[in-house]
């Protein structure tokens, strides 16, 4: 019997090592689907980060949330490293980011999408962590899966086929 997906809802997070789960966001708009990847251990992670960074927010907000990028990112991270992947092997890609809101206008403050792609790179290249491969900006939504099995992911971007990323 074929398993479902494990949906991953605003801000929640998913860590397998299980080949017959496939991890998934769907409906990336300005919110970035993280992955992280060992090819090696099979260990894969992913996590649907809402908003740039946690310290931008009212204080009353839980800074070990992964709605936020900049934290989701260091969670995710030792969530896997916990889980048995290795770091140094670690291969990490990026959907989503794109402006949804396209008025005249309008300022960057209202473009989250660019600004949780730029907390993602900042965040990753303080980590000593290179991106592999990136689905990001524009102007339209994208679902992104990761397939425990074979370490492999994809994009789809709506109206498209999926494709690996």
């Amino acid at each position: 019997m074929k398993k479902d997906p494990i949906s991953l809802g605003l801000g929640e997070r998913a860590v397998s090592r299980n080949p017959d789960d496939i991890l998934v966001a769907y409906g990336l708009g300005s919110c970035l689907g993280i992955s992280m990847v060992d090819p090696v251990s099979r260990v894969c992670g992913l996590v649907h980060a809402v908003l740039p960074a946690a310290a931008l927010v009212l204080p009353s907000s839980d800074p070990t949330s992964y709605k936020y990028v900049d934290t989701g990112i260091e969670y995710l991270l030792a969530d896997v490293v916990k889980e048995g992947a290795n770091k140094s092997r670690l291969v990490v890609r990026l959907v989503g980011g794109a402006n949804m809101l396209m008025s005249p206008g309008m300022t960057n403050s209202f473009d989250i999408g660019t600004r949780n792609i730029d907390t993602a790179r900042r965040v990753f290249q303080r980590l000593g962590l290179k991106i592999s491969a990136e689905e990001v900006g524009g102007h339209t939504g994208r679902t992104v899966h990761v397939y425990v099995a074979n370490t492999r992911v994809t994009v789809r971007v709506i109206g498209e086929k999926e494709r690996d990323i």
